[in-house]
């Protein structure tokens, strides 16, 4: 038998100190507390940039083909792709799809009130899944009927409240020509679709039209485009995609990922792992130092139980295994609560979406929570053992103890 650890269980289930029960109760109370943030804040942190580049690249690809001239304007300069680019590119097995498209400036007309948009002209190969998902009215572009969809147009939220517009209604859009001396070309719309991506960069410059309208306007040939738009299977992947392409492109192309086409957002991302790092510090030093204060207490309130043991001849090893096995069993029972209350939590806010934020300023209308299964056991695994070392600190102070002196006290 571990006469150790049935000491250790008999301290922890039977014992009747008001005082150290106390003490033991907010001990738990500490690791469960801080295990719950700590889960918390990760699945958090974790849910937002998931959601956040998921809307960003949702909308314009993970990387985004153009002509490399000197061109800053919005407009791209017009490119034929090679054949072996596009062959490479459906070669490639990091990428999902790759849809040619093209921007062009303009100015919307409607209701007394001008906007100005940036015009994203797409054909029938483009991918319609996201913005199926976020489709507020409507629906996406019909290119069954080739003369139909060069007047239907895709709008977002933003812009229809801003403009006072709904689905059916017609506009006239003023296309602004390079060559700076053209008047502005105008041409009549109808809404057709409405969306709601929740990125202000996106919602307010954007609407999407088809392609040949740009082709017209500028007199391109049918074959030629504006960029490509590539979507890739992981994210994770996404420098090492990129360069991948762009040592196989053709020298007129350049390639650009969506990290490097909106920086500010991207970064704003990575500044919340640092935020998420040191609230995982402070909340590993809360528990720690209440289980430190526990531990120190129970060695108090014991110290004539230890004049015992060791005049029977136990061994100050032995008698620490006591203290460290009780300390186990709390730290334990604290993990336990704080699992069910940092999962009970998250997957409420999951399925409820009860906690709401502002949208203009976060992206999202809801806190995003995100648990992975290994984030979990890192979480527990890490706060078990790091308490279990400190703690080997004040069960030290069973070496000091003297037996005759522990046996008198009182």
């Amino acid at each position: 038998m571990n006469t150790e650890y049935f000491i250790a269980q008999r301290i922890a289930i039977k014992s009747e100190r008001t005082f150290s029960k106390l003490i033991v109760r907010i001990a738990i109370s500490g690791v469960m507390l801080s295990l719950a943030v700590m889960m918390l804040s990760v699945a958090i942190i974790k849910g937002f940039k998931t959601e956040i580049q998921e809307k960003v690249r949702g909308y314009v690809g993970d990387i985004r083909i153009f002509k490399l001239d000197l061109n800053n304007s919005f407009e791209l300069s017009p490119f034929i792709p090679d054949a072996e680019t596009y062959q490479d590119l459906q070669k490639n097995k990091d990428i999902v799809y790759c849809v040619p498209y093209a921007t062009k400036p303009a100015i919307i007309s409607a209701n007394n009130e001008v906007e100005g948009i940036n015009f994203k002209g797409v054909d029938k190969t483009y991918n319609w899944d996201y913005l199926n998902k976020h489709l507020v009215s409507g629906k996406i572009l019909d290119f069954t009927d080739p003369v139909k969809s060069l007047s239907e147009i895709m709008i977002s939220q933003y812009t229809a409240n801003r403009l006072k517009l709904k689905i059916g209604d017609d506009f006239i859009m003023h296309f602004l020509m390079q060559d700076a001396t053209e008047p502005p070309r105008p041409r009549k719309f109808k809404i057709v679709g409405i969306y709601a991506i929740g990125v202000d960069e996106v919602d307010k410059s954007f609407v999407i039209g088809d392609l040949n309208i740009i082709r017209r306007l500028n007199k391109w040939s049918p074959e030629q485009i504006g960029g490509l738009e590539i979507r890739i299977k992981n994210f994770a992947k996404l420098s090492q995609v990129n360069d991948g392409i762009i040592r196989k492109l053709e020298i007129k192309l350049k390639a650009e990922s969506v990290v490097d086409y909106f920086p500010n957002i991207f970064t704003w991302l990575s500044l919340l792992d640092v935020n998420t790092k040191v609230l995982l510090v402070l909340m590993m030093i809360v528990g720690v130092i209440n289980m430190i204060t526990a531990l120190l207490i129970i060695i108090l309130e014991r110290t004539n139980m230890i004049g015992m043991l060791k005049a029977f001849g136990m061994t100050n090893l032995s008698i620490m295994k006591v203290f460290l096995y009780n300390a186990m069993y709390l730290v334990g029972f604290g993990l336990l609560l704080g699992n069910i209350l940092g999962l009970g939590l998250g997957f409420f806010q999951k399925v409820t979406h009860i906690f709401r934020l502002d949208q203009a300023s976060y992206y999202l209308s809801y806190v995003p929570i995100e648990f992975h299964l290994q984030d979990v056991l890192f979480l527990n695994i890490a706060t078990l053992l790091i308490c279990l070392l400190v703690l080997i600190i004040p069960s030290l102070l069973v070496s000091k103890v003297s037996p005759l002196k522990a046996i008198r006290f009182k």
